[in-house]
Formats: structure tokens, sequence, C-alpha cells
């Protein structure tokens, strides 16, 4: 078995069903810790629009990272950790230039020929039977969006039949509006955006200052999501963009729950001593989140620590009562005292997160939601990644720190917000000493 930066590695890939691409990979996880006398199982989940390559050099240099901050943590000096590396199909399209949504490759961004070029890269994507055949009617329709409200009607619901609602996991991302809107009164809602609508990056403005007429080059998050701008051809691609972006959460879901919970409950279960950490990016996050949270089982999956890093699901998913009688869809995964985690629970957060910003305000205009600033903290549809676990109890706040700062309050079942405004400068910029400081400190405390 290979090393990377170090630290004995494995990878489990899972299909877009959640089963095993190598159904012996669980097998070379046991014998990795086995015989590598592993006492920490670092479990390192990567976001949407990561490929296979991207990931593992996600993987490759966050572990290098984390081998140059070691030994700044005496207490992890005698622990041996191991790597168990996820792969799950995140993206279809190994070119940047392809991303859904990358409309600055596209040609003129208000024309229906963006939209018509957009369904076509989204054939395959979509589980659906029919999936492909109803995009295909879709592009017979793009070039009368303008000015027909019947084809923007239609549009509507051919996109939406690409997807599943009855799997709807609760999650506040505006999922029972986008469904039950009619089509084009969905369409004209993402259509209009000014430039205060979506909440600010640090040190910058709204809308304008966010690219609108280029795609996001930074992988591993709902980067195609920063298409986010006026007029009815954008509403249409806006659609579009957040139909992919629910068919990846629910996906992002059912790996978690039903392909890694089981393997890592079979791993526990075999070494009961075994601390295990589990680290998301992006819809990586949700992936380890829904793995922790399972289905319900009298032997669920217990893990020491969790680090969601610039994670892209609702800031509400962990919270208690957000509204009278209502939790956050993953409150058990925190909610005392039969948490499954044991001790500390890292989010990282930045204001300069484009992705998980606007990927919650497209959520807010589905929605119809008025909020002084559109993805921000005070809007029902803000995104942890931004925003950090609010209305969450046994909730700390404060700034990911350099490597050697005093993380004083990582002690036992307790969340930490942790401000990255001056470190993560955009979703996929967690390859920083800083980032794996955290990640560190947290194991160091279990």
């Amino acid at each position: 078995m290979p090393d990377v930066a170090g630290f004995p590695y494995v990878e489990i890939q899972f299909a877009k069903d959640a089963s095993l691409v190598d159904p012996h990979a669980p097998d070379l996880a046991t014998d990795m810790i086995q015989a590598r006398h592993v006492r920490d199982l670092l479990v390192l989940c990567h976001g949407w629009n990561n490929d296979m390559s991207d990931a593992r050099k996600l993987y490759a240099e966050l572990l290098a990272q984390v081998a140059a901050v070691a030994p700044t943590i005496p207490a992890l000096a005698q622990r041996g950790i191991g790597v168990l590396a996820v792969l799950w199909p995140s993206k279809r399209f190994a070119d940047d230039d392809l991303i859904p949504g990358g409309a600055a490759s596209l040609g003129a961004p208000d024309s229906p020929l963006v939209v018509i070029q957009m369904l076509e890269k989204l054939k395959g994507t979509f589980d659906a039977p029919g999936a492909d055949a109803a995009l295909t009617r879709a592009q017979a329709l793009a070039p009368g969006l303008e000015t027909n409200p019947a084809a923007r009607r239609e549009f509507a619901d051919l996109v939406r039949s690409v997807l599943t609602p009855g799997e709807h996991d609760g999650d506040l991302d505006a999922s029972s509006a986008f469904f039950a809107r009619e089509g084009d009164e969905l369409i004209q809602a993402l259509s209009t955006t000014g430039d205060d609508d979506v909440a600010a990056p640090a040190g910058g403005g709204g809308a304008a200052d966010i690219g609108a007429l280029q795609p996001l080059a930074d992988a591993g998050g709902s980067a195609s999501l920063a298409d986010f701008f006026g007029g009815i051809v954008a509403g249409a691609r806006n659609l579009l963009n957040f139909t992919t972006y629910y068919q990846m959460k629910q996906r992002a879901g059912l790996i978690g729950e039903a392909g890694l919970n089981p393997i890592i409950r079979s791993i526990r279960a075999r070494f009961p001593q075994l601390r295990v950490h589990l680290v998301g990016h992006s819809f990586g996050a949700r992936v380890v989140t829904a793995a922790a949270h399972g289905p319900a089982s009298p032997d669920g999956l217990v893990c020491d620590t969790l680090a969601l890093l610039q994670a892209a699901f609702s800031h509400y998913a962990l919270a208690e009562n957000y509204e009278p009688g209502t939790n956050g869809f993953f409150r058990s995964v925190v909610a005392r005292p039969t948490a499954p985690i044991r001790g500390p629970v890292v989010i990282t957060t930045s204001k300069n997160d484009r992705a998980v910003g606007i990927a919650y305000a497209i959520a807010s205009r589905v929605a119809n939601q008025v909020a002084s600033a559109l993805g921000d903290e005070n809007d029902k549809y803000g995104g942890l990644g931004r925003n950090g676990a609010q209305k969450t109890p046994h909730t700390g706040s404060g700034r990911l720190l350099p490597a050697g700062g005093d993380y004083a309050g990582f002690a036992g079942n307790k969340l930490f917000n942790l401000n990255a405004d001056t470190v993560i400068m955009d979703h996929s910029d967690i390859r920083k000493p800083q980032v794996a400081y955290a990640i560190l400190s947290a194991m160091a405390a279990t």
C-alpha cells in the first residue's frame, strides 16, 4: 500500500449508487490499520467538481500540510496516523472549462446558445430514468425563453423532471419551493438580482464583484453556482445550476449514509480502540456528516472528531429549534448526550467563499426569501461554509489560528466556528497549514 506525505494511505471509491467500485477496498483499509499500527484514522472526503485526479491532488497537498504541522503538536507524537481517502462521482467533466455553468467558454452570457450548451454538457449527470431525453427536449425550448411564458413553464418542468424529489432530506435549501413553484414564476425569480442581493465577500461588494460572467476555476465545490446575474437566460442558467446542486446533494447524502457509514462501523467494530476523524470539504462535508448521522441503528457509528471545511450545506443543519419545534436535519450528529461525535467539531467559515454564499443566495431566490444580504447569517437559507453553525447550542467562535496557536477550548463534544476570512480566500483554498493545524488540534484533544 502506498504512503502519501509519509502517511499510510488507502483509497475507497464509490459509484453513484453508493456501491463500492472495488469490494475489497475495506479489507485493504483494515490491513493498513493492523500492519502499520494505525491509532488515528483520518477519513478524507473531497467535494463537488472534483474528478479523481483533482481529489488525489487535494489529498496529497492537504496531507503535506498535515505532515509539516504535526511536529508542532507533541500530543500526537506517539499516535500513528493512517488515511482512508474517499473517492465519489461528484463531477462528470475533467476540464474546468466544462464545469456546468461555465458560460464564459460558451459565448455571450445572455444568448440562448449558452443554455443549449449547458444542457448538452449536463447529459449523463442525473440519475433519474429518461433524464437525458428531458434535457434534449428542454434544449428545443431555449430560443423561446425570453418571450414565451409557456416555454419557460415547460422548460422548468422538464429540468425538474430529471430529479427525484421524493428523496428530499429536509435540508434548508429551498428544495420544496424548487419543486412546487410554477415554472415561469421560478425562472423569473432567478432572473433578477442586483449588486446588493448577494452577501458580500470580505473587502468587496456584492454580485458585481464575483465575476458573474466567468466560472470559478477552483475545484472542489459548487463552483458553477457563481453564475448568478440578471436576465431570463441567467434565470434558466441559475435553474440548471440549482438542479445540478440538488443532484449532487442527494448523491453526497446517499454515499455518506449507505456507503461510508457501514464501512466505518465495520472498521470500528474490528478496532474498538481506533480513533476515527472525519474531514470533508464542500459537498464532501455533507458526505462525512451523513456518514456520522447514518441510518437508525443500535450499533450506530461513533467517531472522535469532525472537520467541516467550507461545507456546502445549510447553516441550520446542526441547529436546535431554528424554528419553534424544528431541529436541523443533522442535529443528532452533535446533540448531547447521544451524539456520535465524541470530540470537537471544527467548522471553517469564510466570507470569501463565493461558491457556498451564492449557492444559498440562489436558494433564497427560489424560496422568494427576503434578507438584508442573501446568503448571510440573517438569511434562512445561509450556508455553513460562509456563516458557520447558527442557532446551535455548545458552539464557540474564534479564528483559524497559525501552527502553535492556542485552541484551549478544544475538548469534548463542542462545535467551533473558525473564522478564516484572512486565510481561506476562495471555496477550495483549504490546503493551508492553518487548516491542517485545526484538524490536528482537534485530534489531539481526543
